[in-house]
């Protein structure tokens, strides 16, 4: 009998699942798409049920590929930042609050208005889709759903409270927890500064446990699965390719630019973040909330798939004949650009073409990626960048990435590294130690002149 290892990413717009064997090979991957629900301006949210209906989706498809398989464990990545009001149960109150999300852009004066060495000890941007602003709204807005709640979780701790009734749901991990605007990085607990003055009951935050910790034991279609705590998509993702010095860029709905090593402090008015990883450390990131959400709007413009829009990018001459695109559709946190900035097209003339439009959106994202990766402050020692994300597999992409950063890269060839991640965590749960086997792709030079 093959033993194998789960890892579920839960993403912002879709939800990827991998089975690894111990020696780290594929033996089967699946993915399930839905939809972010915008009931509203600047509003963006998602029914815990659905994240639910996707995990079982994704099981039953590789559930042929799994049979005489030993499922030894589960584990879990999820997208960052949101807020999911739960009751005793682990049942969802309300749709879960999600990143995008802007309808907190009030309640950040209350994080602004802390003491200044309260603030710098969060170290972190503020911006109105994590997690401590959204639940600040809803304590002001929604009184009553609150009132009722046991518990916030993230994103993947929701799904995980679905899979494991009569469990503690009341849990997270440093990795999630430190990405709320509730966590104090330089102490490394949550912040009594910052929940006290946002207004947030403290007895909603969840106990913070290592990722690796098994929560409980699920019954799945592939059986009795111990199910580990699991972490935050990103520093999964690192955890999986394996990076510990250099930078990771992962291409996905938003564009991250992650820097291992991190030690956490106090940081006065920062553009950077400062996260937990999985495994006890600390990392850096630069953040765009519009990189593949942006292209898919132009996708959707243009008439064209994303392989149609990249096909029709190459054709057209760098410098997109003079067209610019701005990808800021929906603000951005600071550092690149502000929350009030948007998107535009300039530098249309007569002869401008579809083709002109579809480079301009490329080279306007990789443009800001460029931007966000000189907040970094990397050594300027050409290590190659690592790239991981769906984003991240054309061709142009990975040349136009490597011209503006100005060093070699190099592409993850996997459908999702963080669920690769969530596995690996999986693994370690029951002391089963597993390095992934990757198929990466060769290394891309800058071009001359970059």
């Amino acid at each position: 009998m093959r033993d194998v290892l789960l890892g579920a990413d839960l993403g912002t717009s879709g939800l990827k699942l991998v089975a690894l064997d111990p020696s780290g090979a594929v033996v089967a991957e699946a993915e399930a798409d839905y939809a972010v629900e915008h009931p509203g301006p600047d509003r963006a949210e998602t029914d815990v049920r659905v994240w639910r209906r996707a995990l079982d989706d994704a099981l039953a498809e590789v559930a042929g590929a799994l049979d005489g398989c030993r499922v030894l464990a589960l584990g879990l990545a999820g997208q960052m930042h949101g807020a999911v009001l739960v009751d005793e149960a682990g049942t969802a109150l309300r749709p879960a609050l999600l990143w995008p999300d802007r309808r907190a852009v009030a309640e950040l004066a209350a994080w602004r208005a802390l003491p200044a060495a309260d603030r710098a000890a969060l170290a972190n941007p503020v911006a109105p889709g994590m997690t401590g602003p959204m639940l600040a709204w809803l304590v002001r807005h929604e009184p009553e759903t609150v009132a009722r709640a046991a518990a916030v979780l993230l994103p993947k701790d929701a799904v995980r409270a679905t899979l494991l009734p009569g469990a503690d749901v009341a849990v997270t991990d440093r990795s999630d927890a430190s990405a709320t605007l509730l966590w104090d990085v330089a102490a490394d607990r949550w912040s009594a500064a910052a929940v006290d003055a946002a207004g947030i009951p403290g007895e909603l935050l969840p106990a913070v446990r290592t990722s690796t910790d098994v929560a409980g034991t699920a019954e799945l279609t592939v059986g009795a699965v111990p199910v580990v705590v699991g972490g935050a998509d990103t520093p999964l993702a690192l955890l999986a390719a394996g990076t510990t010095t250099g930078v990771q860029l992962n291409v996905g709905t938003g564009v991250q630019l992650l820097r291992p090593g991190l030690t956490p402090r106090p940081v006065d008015e920062p553009h950077v973040h400062s996260y937990a990883d999985a495994a006890g450390g600390w990392y850096a990131m630069a953040a765009l909330e519009n990189g593949g959400s942006a292209w898919s709007w132009v996708c959707g413009v243009l008439g064209m798939s994303w392989v149609e829009l990249f096909d029709a990018a190459a054709s057209a001459p760098a410098g997109a004949g003079g067209v610019r695109f701005s990808p800021y559709l929906g603000g951005e946190r600071g550092g690149v650009a502000g929350p009030d900035d948007r998107g535009a097209w300039t530098g249309l003339n007569p002869g401008t073409t579809r083709a002109d439009l579809a480079r301009s959106a490329v080279e306007g994202v990789v443009g800001a990626v460029g931007a966000a990766f000189a907040m970094l402050a990397v050594p300027d020692d050409g290590a190659p960048v690592v790239l991981t994300g769906g984003g991240a597999r054309s061709a142009l992409i990975q040349q136009l990435l490597a011209d503006v950063l100005r060093r070699p890269v190099r592409h993850v060839r996997v459908r999702s590294a963080s669920a690769v991640g969530a596995a690996m965590l999986a693994g370690r749960g029951i002391g089963v130690d597993v390095v992934p086997r990757w198929d990466a792709g060769p290394l891309v030079e800058p071009g001359p002149g970059s």
